[in-house]
C-alpha cells in the first residue's frame, strides 16, 4: 500500500552505510514513504541485504551466489514501482525502470531487450559522474573564481588588457572604491579586493560575458535513438568523433550564474572519465537494479492459442531470458555482465497469470510477492502519514502564495471514502485515484490563490462534498472526470 508518487517534495534522507542497512532498517526507511505492503518490503529488504552479504564472502563462492529476482504481483497504484525506486535510492544503486510491453522480439520494429542493460550502464555513468562532480566542486569553484576574476579584472600587460579578456564596466555604489591602482602590487591588491566583493555577493547584480564548452550536435545520429538500433548508433558515434567535437559558445550571464556555469565546466575537467566509467560499470554489474514493469503484458493468455500476438509475446520472453539468467551485453562504455544485476518484475496479472510465462522465465523469479489492494483506511494513512503525503504537498504548494490550508481529519476521511468508492465502482487504480480527487477538491483554490493573499482556508468534509457532489451524482460524468 503505497503513497502516491511525488517523492521529490520530501527532503532526501541521509545515505546509510551499507553495513547498517539491515533488513529491519530498510523496512523502516521504506515505511517513511510507503504504507503497508509488509511482505513486499521484507522481500526487497532481504534481497538488498543479501547483496552486502555476498560482498563479504571470500573466494570463488562469491561469484556463485546470484541474486534472487523478485516478482511483484498486484493491481496498479499499490506501490510496486515505488518500492523498487526507493530501494535503489536507499542503496545508492543504479536503477532503471522499463516497460516490458515496449519491447519486441528480435527482427521486429521496436526496442530490443538489450537496451535496458545499455540504459543501466548510462544511468550508472551519470550517477558516478554526478558524485565526482560534487566531490570536485570545492576545487572547481576555486578555478572558476579565478576565471571569473580574470573576466572582471583582466590582467594588465604594458598598460593594456590581454586579448580575449572581457573587461567589466566600472563598479558603482559600494563597490566603486575597488578601482585598479597602478603598478603590479596595486593590481594584486585590487584583485584580492575584488575577490572579497565577489565572495560577499556584492557583484551579484553584474552581468558578464563568458565562453563555455558545448558538445557538438549529432542530430542525424540521435534521430534514430530508441528505434532498436542503439548498437549501430553507438558505433557510428565512435567512428565519427568529428561530429561530436567540442564547441564554445559565448553567453551573457549574471555573476552568480557565470560562477555556476564555470564551476560545472571546471569540475568536468577534473573528473577522470576512465576511472568514472570503470567504477560505474562495476557498480552496475554488482549493485544495479532493473525494474521490469507490465511483465504480465508479455505473458501468453491461457487458452489463447499459439498464433497472433502471443508469438511475439513469447519471443520477448525468450529474449529476456538470457539477460535475466546472466549474459554479457555490449554497451558504449564496454561489456556489462548481468549475472549479479537484481531484476524486479511487476504486473497486475488480471487477464494472464504468472504461470502463463514460459517456464524458464518463471524459474528466474523465485521470489513472488502478492501486494494487497488498498482499503479506505489505507488511503487515509497515505494522505497523512508518509513524508511526501499528498496533503503535505498541496499545503506546501499553496503556502508559496501565502495561503495556509487547514485540511481537517474529517476532510481526509471523506476524500479517502470517495476514492475507495470510485475504485470499487470503476477501474481500481489504487492510490493514484487520490491525485484526481485532490485536484478536483482544490481546483478553485489553486486558481484563485494569488488573489487571496495571506489567509487560512479550512478544508472540511462539507467542503469536499460540495466540490465533488455534482460529479458523484452524475454516474456518466464521474466515469470521465474521476
Amino acid at each position: 500500500m503505497s503513497s502516491p508518487k511525488g517523492s521529490s517534495s520530501a527532503s532526501p534522507s541521509p545515505r546509510i552505510r551499507p553495513e547498517k542497512l539491515t533488513p529491519k532498517a530498510i523496512v523502516e526507511e521504506l515505511d517513511r514513504y510507503i504504507i503497508g505492503q509488509k511482505s513486499a518490503k521484507r522481500a526487497v529488504a532481504v534481497a538488498l541485504r543479501n547483496r552486502w552479504r555476498r560482498q563479504q564472502v571470500e573466494g570463488p563462492m562469491r561469484d556463485e551466489i546470484t541474486p534472487k529476482n523478485i516478482m511483484l504481483i498486484g493491481p496498479t497504484g499499490v506501490g510496486k514501482t515505488e518500492i523498487a525506486r526507493r530501494l535503489a535510492k536507499l542503496a545508492g544503486a543504479p536503477f532503471v525502470k522499463v516497460e516490458a510491453s515496449k519491447f519486441t522480439e528480435v527482427g521486429y520494429v521496436g526496442r530490443d531487450v538489450d537496451s535496458m542493460v545499455r540504459d543501466l550502464a548510462e544511468t550508472a555513468v551519470q550517477m558516478l559522474r554526478e558524485e565526482e562532480r560534487v566531490r570536485m566542486k570545492p576545487r572547481a569553484r576555486e578555478a572558476a573564481e579565478d576565471r571569473l576574476l580574470d573576466i572582471l579584472l583582466p590582467p594588465v600587460s604594458h598598460g593594456r588588457s590581454t586579448s580575449g579578456a572581457i573587461p567589466m564596466p566600472a563598479i558603482g555604489d559600494a563597490t566603486s572604491r575597488a578601482q585598479v591602482p597602478h603598478g603590479a602590487d596595486g593590481i594584486s591588491g585590487s584583485r584580492e579586493d575584488l575577490r572579497k566583493l565577489l565572495r560577499d555577493g556584492k557583484l551579484d547584480e553584474r552581468t558578464v560575458e563568458i565562453e563555455t564548452a558545448e558538445a557538438g550536435q549529432t542530430a542525424v545520429i540521435d534521430m534514430f535513438a530508441g528505434s532498436g538500433m542503439e548498437d549501430m548508433m553507438a558505433n557510428l558515434k565512435n567512428m565519427m568523433p568529428q561530429m561530436q567535437r567540442t564547441q564554445t559558445k559565448r553567453r551573457r550571464l549574471t555573476v552568480p550564474e557565470a560562477m555556476e556555469a564555470l564551476t560545472d565546466e571546471e569540475a568536468a575537467k577534473l573528473i577522470d572519465t576512465d576511472k568514472v566509467t570503470k567504477e560505474a560499470m562495476r557498480r552496475a554489474e554488482q549493485a544495479g537494479i532493473i525494474f521490469i514493469d507490465e511483465i504480465d503484458k508479455v505473458a501468453g493468455r491461457q487458452g489463447g492459442g499459439s498464433g497472433g500476438p502471443d508469438v511475439s509475446r513469447e519471443g520477448v520472453q525468450r529474449d529476456l531470458l538470457p539477460i535475466v539468467e546472466g549474459s554479457t551485453i555490449s554497451t558504449k562504455y564496454g561489456p556489462l555482465k548481468t549475472d549479479h544485476v537484481l531484476f524486479i518484475a511487476a504486473g497486475a496479472f488480471h487477464v494472464s497469470k504468472p504461470k502463463d510465462l514460459i517456464p524458464e522465465l518463471q524459474g528466474r523469479f523465485p521470489i513472488r510477492v502478492e501486494l494487497e489492494s488498498l482499503t479506505g483506511n489505507d488511503l487515509v494513512r497515505i494522505l497523512t502519514e508518509p513524508e511526501n503525503a499528498l496533503t503535505k504537498q498541496y499545503t506546501a504548494l499553496l503556502a508559496t502564495e501565502g495561503v495556509t490550508l487547514d485540511i481537517q481529519a474529517e476532510a481526509v476521511n471523506e476524500i479517502a471514502r470517495v476514492a475507495a468508492d470510485v475504485n470499487a465502482r470503476m477501474e481500481n487504480i489504487g492510490a493514484r485515484r487520490l491525485h484526481t480527487i485532490m485536484e478536483l477538491v482544490l481546483d478553485d483554490l489553486a486558481f484563485e490563490a494569488p488573489e487571496l493573499g495571506n489567509t487560512t482556508i479550512p478544508i472540511t468534509a462539507a467542503y469536499v462534498r460540495d466540490r465533488l457532489g455534482s460529479v458523484l451524482k452524475d454516474e456518466d460524468l464521474s466515469q470521465y472526470v474521476l
